[in-house]
């Protein structure tokens, strides 16, 4: 059921770390690869040699292995792991991982996953009903976590309420959950452009924009999760997209992801045209550096090739077009405009008007509107929770 899938189960000090000995062998059970990374304070409940032995490999705690030496590296297990499981998740843990305060591996290594990621609270009821708690828990799940809720019953502290981590068969359930979706975009090719394009002046300067290709990066990254054949068509990036197992097509100029989309467009179930293409491209381009010599200078710029609308042109039978439309002003009207000229579907809207939404940030504040005018707006979320509210629009309209 979970053959070869590689999972970290985080745990914390809590009373119910008893039960995340089961959750191992669950796991170890139906075919994973389960490394477990401690707090320091887990080690009061479970010894890490039990850990150890039912998954096969060190519990590790700290950053450093051992008298060896060896570097336990955050980055790595990150980067590793198909899921990370934190069960028990405790108050402490929680507040940390909200706000990014990376004191021990198990935090740091969640700040560096890239990976869908489990929390399974369990703490006493009062702790769990504290704004502080709660206010942890909402973060966490709009950064892209997915909560378990706490259970109902007795409390190590005797009282009887809301707090009691999930059982471990309730979280196997979920982690299952994440490698079995049932999703109409399994076995789907996907087509998703990505980042800005720089379009040359000379051989040191262009014209570009300030997108970093992070929202096309995590719809590439979902519609993979989902079992989609993905080709990421990117421009020029920072992103560290090693971890992405599709197909990667780097280019440069918008005459570059133009021609990179056209050989593969008519293989293509789903394209998605989040790129921001530059829409003017020098007319000329200069051989050798321009110096600095007058006040001013003037530059042509010729139209570059509307890369969704030409495609548009070319779309046949069951292709689905989905496009993205960044505005300022009289944003739906302009998006509105921009699906019938370009033949989309449907068509993602978000405004530099929305305070984090736009270029550089992990947040977007998103509005889908389809050919049948219809129009669902979506609250701030993370990226990756937008890649997963836009895959879904996609799947229902399939």
């Amino acid at each position: 059921m979970l053959q070869g899938k590689k999972i970290i189960l985080g745990v914390c000090g809590g009373i119910a770390a008893y039960k995340s000995a089961l959750l191992v062998r669950l796991l170890k059970k139906n075919g994973a690869e389960v490394k477990v990374i401690m707090t320091p304070s887990a080690h009061s409940f479970i010894t890490p040699l039990t850990l150890s032995t039912l998954s096969g490999n060190p519990a590790l705690t700290k950053f450093q292995h051992g008298e060896t030496g060896t570097w336990n590296s955050h980055v790595d297990l990150g980067l590793w792991a198909d899921a990370m499981i934190i069960a028990p998740a405790t108050a402490n843990t929680i507040s940390k991982m909200a706000s990014g305060q990376s004191d021990n591996l198990l935090v740091t290594t969640y700040l560096s996953a890239r990976c869908p990621v489990i929390i399974a609270p369990a703490m006493d009821l009062d702790m769990y009903k504290h704004p502080t708690t709660y206010a942890s828990l909402s973060l966490l799940q709009k950064h892209g976590a997915e909560i378990i809720d706490a259970e109902e019953g007795e409390l190590a502290s005797g009282l009887d309420g809301k707090g009691r981590m999930a059982e471990p068969e309730t979280i196997f359930d979920h982690i299952i959950k994440i490698f079995n979706t049932d999703s109409k975009l399994n076995g789907k090719n996907i087509m998703i452009t990505a980042g800005p394009t720089y379009e040359a002046i000379d051989p040191v300067r262009f014209i570009g924009n300030h997108s970093s290709g992070k929202m096309g990066f995590e719809l590439a990254t979902e519609a993979q999760r989902r079992g989609a054949n993905v080709t990421l068509i990117i421009g020029p990036h920072t992103l560290f997209i090693s971890n992405f197992k599709g197909k990667t097509i780097e280019v440069t100029s918008s005459k570059e992801m133009f021609n990179a989309c056209d050989k593969i467009y008519a293989q293509q179930d789903v394209s998605i045209f989040a790129a921001a293409v530059a829409d003017y491209a020098p007319s000329k381009i200069e051989e050798q550096k321009i110096k600095k010599q007058s006040d001013t200078i003037s530059i042509q710029l010729s139209k570059t090739i509307d890369i969704a609308k030409e495609l548009g042109k070319k779309k046949k039978g069951k292709q689905l077009n989905v496009g993205f439309a960044l505005e300022t002003e009289k944003e739906e009207f302009h998006a509105k405009g921009k699906l019938e000229k370009k033949n989309f579907d449907m068509i993602v809207l978000n405004s530099l008007n929305d305070k984090g939404a736009g270029f550089k940030v992990d947040t977007n504040r998103i509005t889908i509107i389809d050919k049948q005018n219809n129009i669902q707006k979506f609250e701030l979320k993370s990226k990756t929770q937008v890649a997963k509210d836009i895959l879904h629009e996609i799947e229902n309209r399939l």
